[in-house]
């Protein structure tokens, strides 16, 4: 037999494999791992790009390894938190018959512990994006369950202006309170800008090279 053939007896026992029912959870589970490492690649690899070149000095060596780091550790933590998540969500619809609603909060929990509990700055964006995303959410579930009355007028400027009004309060006068990329980017737009000596750190550079 040859290697072409080979190929191909092997790609139809795998696709047979894909097909099968009884193992629709655990192969579930594993693309969920697979797609968790290649989300988080996707947009942690730009982002850190970006912030790396933008706010980080050092030799390009070590600005490729910085964003290697950050790209590898957002793209396995999210896919061993995918991966934990739906093979306990999977558990428990085994032990239980189907999947109740306290089951993803209980999944969850426990990956969120395990994978993303590290304090670190991966991590932290990581939660933070997801803490205001929630919010959002409660907030909307909220108005359509009845808790609270469905705002008359859009409510979405009062909450533009007192997050905008409390982030340089804190910025200005509380600033190490907030996460460090996010430090650097409000010290870039509104420090950086108060500093400059001629046209070329005034308009074509945020500082000279001597500053630098």
């Amino acid at each position: 037999m040859g290697v072409q053939a080979m190929l191909k007896t092997l790609l139809y026992t795998i696709n047979s494999l894909l097909q099968q029912r009884r193992y629709r959870a655990a192969l579930a589970v594993l693309k969920g791992f697979r797609n968790g490492a290649v989300y988080g690649a996707k947009i942690r690899a730009p982002h850190a790009l970006v912030m790396t070149f933008l706010f980080k000095s050092g030799s390009l060596r070590e600005k490729l390894k910085a964003i290697a780091q950050a790209t590898y550790t957002h793209s396995r933590n999210l896919a061993y938190f995918v991966f934990t998540y739906k093979g306990l969500m999977a558990l428990q619809s085994r032990l239980q018959g189907k999947n109740f609603q306290l089951h993803s909060f209980v999944a969850a929990c426990v990956g969120g512990w395990l994978v993303f509990g590290e304090n670190n700055h991966i991590n932290s964006q990581i939660n933070m994006y997801l803490l205001s995303r929630f919010l959002f959410g409660l907030s909307r579930l909220a108005v359509e369950k009845g808790y609270i009355p469905e705002p008359k007028q859009d409510p979405f400027p009062i909450f533009a202006a007192v997050t905008w009004g409390i982030v340089l309060w804190l910025f200005e006068y509380h600033r190490h309170t907030l996460q460090p990329s996010l430090q650097s980017s409000m010290t870039y737009l509104y420090d950086d800008s108060n500093v400059w000596h001629d046209i070329s750190d005034f308009l074509i550079y945020n500082k000279s090279n001597a500053q630098k």
